[in-house]
């Protein structure tokens, strides 16, 4: 082989893996999930993928599980569960979720726990998250809405441990009779 021929392909090689890489990297991200507010679904320790262009094309559903900078201080990113979407009202008991009147039935959830019944009409262009460790977890109850250009994107896979790989439920059946709101 010529030498010219050879230094090509060495160029083009590391050209297709500098773009590859640079595709990979604008949409997928991975994720290391950190404290007790997510559990049992997803644990300290496991990695997530993340989908970037998740929502370039569509907007977030309910039961999403979203990486979204924190909004009190960006620089954090979190990793909760999609509740409420824009123009939705989610109202909170001690045990109850509400979202538009209909009574959610959480199967994700570690236990059902809230400090004190409350409500919350769901700002355009905001969302209503929150943990599946109710007990434990920090989300829109305390602090607020997640505005859309502040979330990274959608989880979708568990990919460590290697002996956890599994996808994440979104559970569409719990949110699939929620009455739209006007």
């Amino acid at each position: 082989m010529k030498r010219s021929q050879l230094i090509r392909e060495i160029i083009e090689i590391i050209a297709l893996a500098l773009v590859i890489f640079l595709v990979v990297r604008f949409v997928v991200q991975s994720y290391r999930v950190d404290g007790p507010s997510m559990q049992p679904g997803l644990v300290t320790n496991e990695f997530v993928m993340v989908n970037k262009l998740a929502y370039v094309f569509q907007e977030p559903e309910r039961g999403d599980v979203v990486v979204f900078h924190w909004p009190k201080d960006v620089r954090q990113d979190f990793i909760k569960r999609v509740i409420g979407l824009p123009g939705d009202t989610v109202t909170i008991d001690r045990e109850h979720v509400t979202v538009n009147g209909k009574l959610l039935t959480e199967p994700y959830i570690s236990a059902p726990f809230n400090q004190e019944g409350q409500s919350w009409q769901v700002p355009a262009g905001q969302y209503f998250v929150m943990g599946d460790n109710r007990p434990v977890s920090d989300d829109s109850r305390s602090w607020g809405f997640v505005p859309k250009d502040y979330m990274v994107g959608k989880a979708a896979l568990v990919f460590w441990p290697l002996n956890t790989i599994h996808t994440i439920n979104t559970y569409p059946d719990v949110y699939k009779d929620i009455p739209k709101q006007k």
